[in-house]
Formats: C-alpha cells, sequence, structure tokens
C-alpha cells in the first residue's frame, strides 16, 4: 500500500455507509425509501453524497436493491441468493459454506477481497467454473466473524501491517501511525478490526495485545488460541464463584444421596492425569441361578456445583470441552473444580452420580439405576500399574495393593466378558497408533512417541460405554430431551468409493445400500492376516462420517449401539454435564429446560451439510425440529450444534500445535533420510510418515521418477504411465527431508528411492498385496516451492476412549488442497501428468459436479479441485 493512499485513508474520518448499513435501514423502515431519506437515516454529509450516490448504483447493479416506479429504493427479490459462511483459503480464494447444506460456492480471489474467513455473507450464483462448480459473488456482509486477529507486525516499505497467522484470511491488516501501540516489528500481535475490508479498501487495524516473539516458549499455543478463539481466560464473575465455592464435601451436600464410602471405588488413568472424572467397581453376583456381574460406575458430579445460568456455566458454555496441548491443557472448568473439588481424588469424599448395573455372564445389560452419591475413593491406580497387578497377582505391584486385588479381579472378568459381547454385536474393532509428545524445558519437541496400550485401558473404555449407554437409553426410555453422540453410518458417495476399491482387492462389504458395523467388522476379520491390512483397514475407517453431538437420536454405527450418549467426562464436556442435569431432572420427576444468562452465544459453525449427512431420514429431521419448536425445546438443537463445532475447534487448535512443534523439530533435519510409509495418495502426489519420528510430510508428484504418473481414485494409488511403478496406501518408501515451512505448519519430503526392476516384473506377473519395500536409486532434487502436507499427531489429552479412538480416526484423514493454477511440469524430467487426459467438454455441455468433499474439522481447508490424471497440483 503506498504512502499516499495511507494519508488518504487517514484523512477520510466520515466514511461512506457501508452496503449493511443501507440494506439495515431498508429492512427496518418496512417501506420503499428515497435516496435523500436513507442519507438522512444514516447522516450523510455533503462531502460523502457523491459516494454514497455510486454506492447506491453499485448495489442496484449487483441486485441488492431495486428502484421501483416512484423513484424510491426497496429490497430487491432475490431468488437466487444465498446465504452461508465464508471459509477462505491459503491461495486467496474461498467457498461459501451454504446454510441448507447443499453444494458449496466457489468464490474466486477477487470476491475475497470483500471478506473474510468465517464472515456470514449472501452470495449471488453468477454460474459455473470449468470444473462445473457452482461459482459465487459476494453482494452483503451480513455477519463479521473477526473483530480481532493474531498476526506478525511487519514492516512494508514504511508501511506498518500484521500478516496474519490464520492463512486463511488472505489480507494483511494495515496498522495507521500510532496505532501499534509498543508492539516491535517482527512481535506476534494481536488487532483490534477498525475498518473491515471492501473491493478497494484494506482492513484496518490497531494493535491491543503483544504477545511477544515467535520463538518464545509457548508462543504457538497462545497463537492457536487466539486463532481459533478458543476461549483462554475465565470471565472476573466465574472465578469469583469459583472461588466461594468450599474445599471439600461439606456434610449439607449428602443430603438425599447413597452412601458409597465403603465400596473401594478405584479411579483408573494415565500416569500425567491430573483430573479424575469416573471411578469403577465391580463384584458377582447372582442373576436366578446363574453368575453375572455388578459394575458401578462413579462419576464426578460437576450439575451439583455448575448450576444453569450461572457464570460458571456461561464459560464452561462457552468452551464446551477442555482443550489439550502439549504442556498445557486449557479446562472447561476452573482448576479448583476440576482438580480438586470435582475431581476423584484419592483418599477424600467425593460428590458423583452413579450408574449401577446388572451384567449377565453373556455380557448382556439385565438392569441398571442412576443415583447421585458420596464416595471415598480407594486409590488413585494408573493404567501400567493395573496390568502389572493383573499380569502377576503374586509381584511386587500386587503386593503392595493387595486390598484391591480381588476387585481388579472382578473387573477384568467383566472386562472380558464385555469384549465378547463386543464382538458378538458387531462393533468395529480396529489397530491404530495413538502418538504423543514429550517435550523439553523450553516447549519444544523432544520425542514423539506411541502411545502403548493394554488391557487395563480397553477394561476402562468397556465399562465408561456401558455407562454411557444406560445413560442414553434411560432418556430415550423416559422421553427427556438431550443430546446423544450420533454416529451415522457411510454416505452414498463414500460408500460408492470403498466398494470400489475393494472390488481391486478381491473383496465386498456387505450389506447392501445400507451397510452395518458387523458387515465392516466381517470384513476386518478376513484382512487380519493379509499383508495389506493396515491399508485396507485405512480405507475402511475413512469411509466413515465424524460423530456429532445431537437431539435426534440415529445411533451409533461405528459402536453399534441403538442409543448412545456421553456421561462419563463432565469435568471436560459439556454434553456430559447436559446429560447429568437431564438424570437428574427425571429421578426428580421435573423436566430441565437448558436456560442460559442473556448475551450468551452459541457457536453454530459446524456445517450444515455435515449435520444433514447425519440424519437417516432428513424429512424426519425436519418434522422432529418442528415438534421441538414447539414445545420450546429448540435449544436441543443449538446446543448439538454449539458442542460439535467446540469439539472440532479444539481438535483444530490442538493440531495447529502439534504441527507447528513437529515443523520445529524436523528443522535441523534438513536433507536427512528417514524410511517411511506411505499414508495417503493424491493425484498431486504422497503423503509419508516417517517410522522413527511419526512426522508426514508430502512427496510431490514431481519427485516421483522420471515417469507420467496417472491417479487412480478406485485403486487409491498412483502408477507410472511407462515404468508401471505404483505408489499405494502402506507401501514402504525412504524419503529426504528438503524443506521445512514453519509458517505453514508443512514439511516436503523428497524421494530417493524407487521401486527395483525386479519389483516391477513382479507387480506386473500378479495381484500384489504385499507392502513393498524400494530399492535404492537415487532421484536428483529438484528445487521447486509448494505447500505441504498438514500435521496430524499425538497429544497431551487423557487416555482415549473406544469412541474418541473412532472419532480421532476418521477426523484425521488428510485434508487436500490444492490450487486452481497446476504446476509447470518439468522438461525432460520426472513428474510430468499423463498424456491422454480427456479434453474438458465446453461449459455449457458439461453437467455440473459436485465439489469435492473437505472436513470441517480438522482443519478447516479450502477444496480439492476434481482431480485429472493430466494435472500435478500443489496443496
Amino acid at each position: 500500500m503506498s504512502n499516499s493512499f495511507q494519508k488518504k485513508l487517514n484523512q477520510n474520518n466520515y466514511p461512506i455507509p457501508s452496503r449493511e448499513e443501507i440494506l439495515g435501514v431498508l429492512r427496518t423502515s418496512g417501506s420503499p425509501q428515497s435516496a435523500g431519506d436513507i442519507a438522512k437515516a444514516l447522516s450523510v454529509t455533503r462531502k460523502e453524497h457523491d459516494g454514497f450516490q455510486k454506492r447506491l448504483a453499485a448495489m442496484e447493479r449487483d441486485g441488492q436493491i431495486e428502484l421501483n416506479r416512484k423513484g424510491r429504493y426497496e429490497l430487491a427479490h432475490q431468488p437466487n441468493f444465498v446465504t452461508g459462511r465464508v471459509q477462505g483459503h491459503r491461495d486467496g480464494f474461498g467457498f461459501l459454506i451454504r446454510d441448507d447444506g447443499e453444494d458449496d460456492i466457489f468464490l474466486p480471489e477477487r470476491e475475497l477481497q470483500k471478506a473474510m474467513h468465517n464472515d456470514r455473507a449472501q452470495v449471488r450464483v453468477v454460474g459455473y467454473d470449468r470444473r462445473g462448480r457452482p461459482e459465487g459473488q459476494i453482494v452483503e456482509i451480513i455477519e463479521r466473524a473477526n473483530r480481532f486477529v493474531i498476526g506478525r507486525l511487519l514492516s512494508e516499505g514504511g508501511v506498518l501491517v500484521v500478516a496474519p497467522e490464520d492463512k486463511r484470511i488472505s489480507q494483511d491488516i494495515l496498522i495507521p501511525p500510532k496505532a501499534q501501540g509498543k508492539a516491535r516489528v517482527g512481535q506476534v500481535v494481536s488487532v483490534e478490526l477498525i475498518e473491515f475490508p471492501d473491493r478497494y479498501v484494506q482492513p484496518v487495524g490497531r494493535v491491543v495485545e503483544v504477545l511477544g516473539d515467535i520463538d518464545d516458549p509457548g508462543m504457538e499455543i497462545e497463537i492457536a488460541v487466539r486463532k481459533y478463539g478458543v476461549p483462554h481466560a475465565f470471565a472476573p464473575a466465574a472465578a469469583q464463584e469459583a472461588a466461594a465455592l468450599p474445599d471439600e464435601v461439606r456434610q449439607a451436600d449428602l443430603d438425599h444421596r447413597i452412601d458409597l464410602r465403603d465400596i473401594p471405588l478405584v479411579t483408573i488413568d494415565g500416569e500425567d492425569a491430573r483430573d479424575f472424572d469416573d471411578a469403577v467397581y465391580c463384584e458377582p453376583v447372582k442373576i436366578g441361578r446363574a453368575k453375572g456381574w455388578r459394575l458401578i460406575v462413579a462419576i464426578a458430579d460437576v450439575s451439583h456445583y455448575v448450576r444453569p445460568g450461572t457464570p460458571l456455566d456461561a464459560d464452561a458454555l462457552d468452551r464446551a470441552t477442555s482443550v489439550y496441548f502439549p504442556r498445557r491443557v486449557i479446562p472447561m472448568l476452573p482448576e479448583k473444580l476440576s482438580n480438586g473439588l470435582c475431581s476423584l481424588n484419592p483418599l477424600v469424599d467425593r460428590l458423583c452420580m452413579v450408574c449401577d448395573a446388572v451384567i449377565t455372564a453373556k455380557g448382556e445389560l439385565k438392569g441398571y439405576q442412576f443415583y447421585p452419591a458420596v464416595m471415598h475413593s480407594a486409590a488413585r491406580l494408573t493404567y501400567n500399574e493395573v496390568w502389572s497387578v493383573l499380569s502377576n497377582t503374586k509381584g511386587p505391584e500386587a503386593h503392595k495393593r493387595s486390598e484391591l486385588v480381588p476387585h481388579l479381579q472382578n473387573l477384568y472378568e467383566l472386562f472380558q466378558v464385555l469384549l465378547k459381547a463386543r464382538r458378538a454385536r458387531g462393533a468395529i474393532d480396529f489397530d491404530t497408533t495413538e502418538t504423543y509428545i514429550v517435550c523439553n524445558a523450553q516447549g519444544k519437541i523432544e520425542q514423539i512417541l506411541p502411545r502403548t496400550r493394554n488391557d487395563a485401558h480397553r477394561l476402562i473404555e468397556e465399562c465408561m460405554l456401558t455407562a454411557n449407554v444406560c445413560a442414553a437409553d434411560f432418556l430415550e426410555r423416559f422421553k427427556h430431551p438431550a443430546l446423544y453422540r450420533i454416529h451415522a453410518g457411510p454416505s452414498e458417495e463414500k460408500l460408492k468409493n470403498l466398494r470400489d476399491f475393494l472390488r481391486t482387492a478381491g473383496l465386498s462389504l456387505g450389506g447392501g445400500d445400507k451397510p452395518q458395523a458387523s458387515d465392516y467388522a466381517e470384513v476386518m476379520d478376513k484382512i487380519k492376516s493379509r499383508p495389506d491390512a493396515p491399508m485396507l483397514q485405512t480405507m475402511l475407517l475413512r469411509s466413515m462420517q465424524q460423530a456429532v453431538y445431537s437431539p435426534d437420536n440415529i445411533g451409533h454405527f461405528g459402536l453399534a449401539y441403538e442409543a448412545y450418549a456421553h456421561f462419563t467426562s463432565p469435568i471436560r464436556r459439556y454434553p456430559d454435564l447436559l446429560v447429568h442435569r437431564a438424570i437428574k431432572a427425571v429421578l426428580a420427576h421435573t423436566k430441565y429446560q437448558p436456560a442460559f444468562a442473556h448475551g450468551t452465544e452459541l457457536n453454530t459453525a459446524i456445517s450444515p451439510k455435515a449435520r444433514r449427512l447425519q440424519a437417516k431420514d432428513a424429512e424426519q429431521k425436519a418434522e422432529l425440529t418442528a415438534a421441538r419448536a414447539k414445545r420450546n425445546e429448540a435449544i436441543w438443537d443449538e446446543l448439538g450444534l454449539h458442542c460439535s463445532a467446540n469439539e472440532r475447534r479444539a481438535d483444530e487448535a490442538s493440531r495447529d500445535v502439534e504441527a507447528w512443534l513437529k515443523c520445529y523439530f524436523m528443522r535441523d533435519k534438513l536433507g536427512s533420510d528417514y524410511a517411511g510409509t506411505i499414508s495417503a495418495v493424491t493425484s498431486f502426489g504422497i503423503f509419508v510418515q516417517l517410522d522413527e519420528l511419526y512426522v508426514e510430510g508430502l512427496v510431490h508428484v514431481t519427485e516421483l521418477g522420471s515417469d507420467y504418473f496417472q491417479y487412480d481414485e478406485a485403486r487409491n494409488e498412483l502408477r507410472g504411465e511407462r515404468t508401471g511403478i505404483r505408489y499405494r496406501l502402506t507401501d514402504r518408501v525412504r524419503v529426504q527431508v528438503s524443506r521445512v515451512d514453519l509458517d505453514a505448519r508443512k514439511i516436503d519430503f523428497r524421494l530417493v528411492q524407487e521401486p527395483s526392476a525386479k519389483t516391477l516384473r513382479a507387480r506386473a506377473g500378479g495381484t500384489e498385496t504385499q507392502p513393498r519395500v524400494p530399492a535404492a536409486h537415487a532421484v536428483p532434487a529438484r528445487k521447486k516451492g509448494r505447500q505441504l502436507a498438514a500435521l496430524l499427531g499425538g497429544s497431551s489429552k487423557p487416555e482415549e476412549s473406544f469412541d474418541e479412538t473412532l472419532d480421532r480416526v476418521i477426523e484425521e484423514q488428510p485434508v487436500f488442497e490444492a490450487v486452481i493454477t497446476p504446476l509447470r511440469p518439468h522438461v525432460k524430467t520426472g513428474g510430468k501428468p499423463a498424456k491422454h487426459a480427456a479434453k474438458p467438454k465446453p461449459s455449457h455441455l458439461e453437467k455440473p459436479r459436485k465439489p469435492a468433499s473437505k472436513s470441517h474439522q480438522a482443519k478447516p481447508a479450502g477444496k480439492t479441485p476434481a482431480k485429472s490424471p493430466r494435472t500435478p497440483r500443489k496443496r
């Protein structure tokens, strides 16, 4: 931006009224208005008159307003106008995520000059681009989403700007003189926007917070919480309310509670856990003449202390979940509650809500009851400690816990019963590696390690699943509104792609158009002994959808439950707190109706399309929503969206931090070679996860060797046209670290080995089912800038339940971005496109195609344009 333009901008103390303000006057007036009436309502001065008239003309041209026969302006009829949320892309273009859940609308770069990522906008569809995607023109910004922006303060030609850390915001923020505060160039700052962008105006802001230098310990977390809008400071009223709570359970709190203090309930968690939501106990019982089990699952009674409509409740709702970063947790509740009064710490009295269940020897739920209680945890145990006891009941660990050994053995026997029942039910079981990051004193990665799981983990998982199923069944039985944890089966598109892929491997998926979890489990059982089992399992899991919260129970596909809710973690999940309140209301023969303080705003940024896909029957969903509205229960729909969106937000923030740390970790490893496994295949290259480091990066198609590579979507592979070289999921390769982009959180690899001629001959001779280890064949290094693969990985969050692991695997599917303009292929080198790609049809003959699917939980990145074997693309 030139100095003259900056001066002109600073002199403009009376800006022309915005389109939103003009439309607001027409909406509130209720009748057509003359230009003079509108100018008067908006206090337009004589100096602004010419610009104001031009704005009215532009709005009439864009179809926002109309001039009637009497020369007055009115809101235009808008048959092809669509509202939704803008999703920016780091390359400048974007998409409108429509409120009605229909196909997203492509927004070219010029349109993103007047909008920012996450703004709500009204768009007019102006046609289709050459790929058949609907293309739109922004005609109105309905709501601005970015009041504050986090970024680095830079000086460009003497003009101060802030370059946003969120690359989906494509405009730099202009900082006028005297608006930089005490910030120095190069520092990370938070700016408040005082003027939003328009087609010809850059956004303007002022520095309101200086976070420090980019390399300061913990800076990546400070950036992430602001970048993703994660609340990280409790409101003074909430902090004051928490401070006023007692440090111990009071005698008055014990009224109307069952006393379980003589029951040796224990907590079993990871070594680094600090908040303890759940405790368990099991004993054998007789069910008639048969043997059975009594399982007690005691959960922290957060609802006793966090009452609806209070400041504590408002902050908990705003967060909806705790957010876990390496070395730091942003809790849903203040630490006095999360680590103190609510946490089921050992050898102290604590209030709890209990699920008391009776289970048959076949793993069937015979009966259950819920009740409020008081408990006294007998011990704080760890998974490794419990597994040591169960593995050797005569060993030193067992000797130290001798009084608890019989109870732990009871729990383990029940676990084996429940595990058999789960397999008989057909729930999906799979092997996946969860990693965690070990940091040094400076908060940087020291090493990344796989988390070792044992039967003690699974024991607790099965106990929690049982309690969650009982909670869902209880609420269904008494028809009390609540949030269920729902997981729909695969969409038609994903199911078709999966079946095509399985066919190439000589497999089939049963169940017809609506397969069940048992059909998936059957395939997984068949492939266990196959060398390509990891690849097949990956494709099976990636065909599924994300789990979300909803008041409409459609069951949980992955767990094969007809009804499922989250009950067991109210310290760190708001939906669990809502379930507790609903259960208590049923027990008290009342009804819980969520009520929040005035001004409470719910986050509904989750894609409407994602929610629509979770409904088995869209018409039935609409009917249920309408019925809830009549009963004044519509708030449950909003709460489901809010909690689902904030869960995605927490995941995105955590992964952003982990990606930054991994890039920082890899900076001093440029030029180093590592063995790895192909974790994803796309038209523009392969993603490789390194064996030793558990870090993922991209090998671009231009680095794959001297051949033309075609992408076979059905087989999920890249295949060389001349040599027949194939790159598929789980193939073994050796790569070299060639580039690390810290700002973009991306890593680039270069292939240093290609398959040998012997391997090629073996592939040509028949169907190959085992992972291939390429032989050495050096490929010259090529210097070419490009965007890289998003990084996913471990975290310091609590040990995952089966449900959370399933969600993580589904959410961590690679989100492939691609630019509109393809890379130019090398001349007489590798990575060239195929020569015989089909010519595109003329736009008037081409059937509009659905845009490529996109994940909204993981990172909300841009769309992947339609794949073509002819075009190697960047991410």
